[in-house]
Parts: C-alpha cells; structure tokens; sequence
C-alpha cells in the first residue's frame, strides 16, 4: 500500500464491521481477532493470544519491532460491540449514504482499530517500522467494562513509554486528553412477604425501600462537579398479589477525579434502609479510574495538532470525556495517554451509528505519522 484512499480504508473497515461481535459471544469477537491477527502477521508482528476466560473471547497482542528499542507505544484498542448478532440484517445494515457509512460498532471503535492497523502496515508496505517499538493490544470485553483484560491492560501498560487510544473522537474530531471514572454499584433490598390483599400490612415490601434509595441515589447528581448517578436498571418482585421480598437495582456512577469518586463511594456505602424492617446491601462493582491531563499529556496532544497541520488540517480542539474507555486503566497509572485518536463520526451503541468516511485518510496519516516521530 502506497498511498491511503478512502476506498481502500473504508473497505478494510466493512470487512471488520460485517463480523458482528457483541462481547458476551465469545466466538464471534474471536473471529475479529482471527482477522486481527491475520492482518498483524502480514506486517510482520511478532503474535501472543491471551486465552479468553471467564466467557469473554481472547485477548490479542501483535508486537511490532521499532527502528529504535525500548519502551515504546502501547495501542489499545477493543474488538466487541453492544450491538447483537443479526443487527446487520435488521435495523443496522451497513451501508453508505453520502459521507456517511453505517454498521454496528464502526464508530465504537472497529473505525479506528482499522485505522491503526491500516497505518502500520502503510509503514511496513514502504519498507518502515516505527520509530518507538509499537504493542497492538485488542481486548474483547471492553464494553462491559474490560473485566477479563484489565490486569493485562495494567501489566502492559507499566511496560511502554506511553499509551494511543483509537476509541472514535469526539465532538466532531476532538481528542481526548483525560476521562472522567465510571464506577458500578449494586443495591439489593429483601423485605418481608404477605399477600397482597389480606395480609398486606403484615409485608414489607422490597420494591418501595428501593423507591426510596433511588430517589436518595439520585439525589447525588452534582452536575456542576460533573458527578451523575444513574439508576439504570430495576427488578423486583414476583407476583402482583404478593409484597415483594426482593428488588434489584444497578447503578452507574460517573466521577470526575478520585476524591469525587471516593466520596461517592462513602455516601453509597452509608446508605440505609428507610424501612427498618427491610435489608439494604450495597456492592461496589466494577470501577474505571479517572484520569487527568498531564503535562506529558498535553504535549503528546500538541504534538499531535502540529501533525496534523503539517498533513493539512486541524484538530479541532481536546476534550475531557464522560465515558470511559481501557485508556482510563493506562492514564491512571500515570502512563501518558492520548485517547480519542480513532475516527469521526456520531451514535455510538444506537441504529444510527456511523463514521464519516472523509476522515479516513487523514487521521489515519495521523497515525502515521504519530508512529513515525513519537520518541
């Protein structure tokens, strides 16, 4: 490949979107590593295959020679998708309707996988390696929270200079310089039965006390700190005509830094029931730390915009983001992470996501070009 065209690119990213694979279909995300590690073997990457465990598929890692040794880039990336097998067929087809192209995870984030793949193997196809040894590392459980590949992502982290992210931009083309933390919890209410009708003031019921802690829950909300809690699903009970002994509700806490989500932590554990006569646990899940910019942050970001120019346009600008991503793991441990290097688009984990097909060439030329000058 000597030249970059949108055809070529876009073609390479169709191939991977038309293998649907949401995270908990432990064989269909591993046909995308197939295809990965196929495409990392061609450039000549030296291939370790992580066995997938607990029902997640494999973990993927191509590690590639640089012109220089040592530390170098470690360039994460995910392979699974919120979008079920058969999307495709249904409401989701990929398809291209003027700059934009449609399929279920081409923006989050199998856009910007083959963006970085397609841009190592430019620099192999002429002949190059990076400047900096580079480690592709795709993981497939990413969407739930990277639960089987978080100790790995950490491992390899310690190991490189810095970490990319090509997660899809935001904002019409920014990058991301830090993230906000994304913190799980539990709620579990068990009361106490009777029939509904006869009995009822006998009964305590599981289901309102859990009215009431997602009101306090909520209460937490401080946008103007950008702390949310959401209470994002539900359930309880068994029959109509029965007080309910048990409700369920999970809850997703987004944190701006470390002492937001400490605090949080606190004010959940220190929940209690309203009902006396009703149990209430709180369990921690799993947690994605913040991270904040860094002055290393900052000029693997200048440095970026500077390429940029010299390729012919801007970046329009970095931003701090609300959702998490396994940049998050790299960027807390102090690594610099530039995140939000993959491409433009909109609708990520809806019937309307897409990528715009013109920002193919010259953010992959970024990436190029990135792998060519980071030292």
């Amino acid at each position: 490949m000597k030249t970059l065209t949108a055809d070529a690119l876009l073609s390479a990213v169709r191939e991977w979107v038309e293998i649907e694979s949401p995270t908990q279909d432990a064989a269909a995300v591993n046909r995308v590593a197939d295809l990965a590690e196929s495409q990392l073997r061609a450039m000549g990457a030296a291939i370790e295959r992580v066995p997938g465990t607990d029902g997640f598929g494999d973990i993927l890692i191509g590690r590639i020679p640089g012109a220089t040794n040592g530390d170098g880039i470690l360039l994460l990336g995910h392979m699974d998708t919120v979008h079920p097998v058969g999307t495709m067929a249904g409401p989701l087809p990929f398809r291209v309707e003027g700059d934009r192209a449609y399929g279920p995870g081409i923006y989050d984030m199998k856009g910007g996988n083959v963006m970085a793949l397609q841009a190592l193997a430019h620099i192999h196809a002429r002949g190059g390696r990076p400047r900096l040894p580079v480690t592709v590392m795709l993981v497939p459980d990413e969407e739930m929270g990277s639960p089987s590949s978080r100790a790995r992502i950490e491992a390899e982290a310690r190991k490189h200079r810095m970490a990319l992210v090509v997660e899809p931009s935001g904002d019409g083309g920014r990058i991301t310089v830090a993230r906000h933390g994304i913190a799980r919890y539990h709620l579990r209410t068990a009361g106490r039965p009777a029939h509904a009708g006869a009995y009822h003031a006998k009964g305590r019921s599981a289901i309102r006390e859990m009215a009431h802690q997602v009101i306090a829950v909520e209460a937490m909300t401080d946008y103007a700190r950008n702390i949310t809690l959401n209470v994002g699903t539900i359930a309880g009970g068994r029959h109509e005509n029965q007080v309910p002994i048990h409700c369920e509700a999970k809850v997703l806490a987004m944190v701006a830094t470390a002492e937001a989500e400490a605090e949080v932590r606190e004010r959940l554990l220190a929940l209690r029931p309203v009902d006396p006569d009703v149990e209430l646990t709180v369990t921690p899940g799993l947690f994605r730390p913040p991270f904040a910019k860094s002055p290393e942050i900052q000029a693997l970001y200048d440095h970026a915009c500077g390429l940029a120019r010299e390729i012919g346009f801007e970046i329009p600008g970095e931003r701090v983001a609300g959702g998490g991503s396994d940049g998050n793991f790299t960027g807390a441990l102090g690594v610099p992470t530039l995140d939000g290097l993959g491409v433009v688009g909109d609708g990520p984990h809806t019937h309307e996501e897409h990528l715009l097909v013109s920002c193919l060439v010259p953010r992959t030329t970024l990436l190029v070009r990135l792998f060519e000058t980071l030292e």
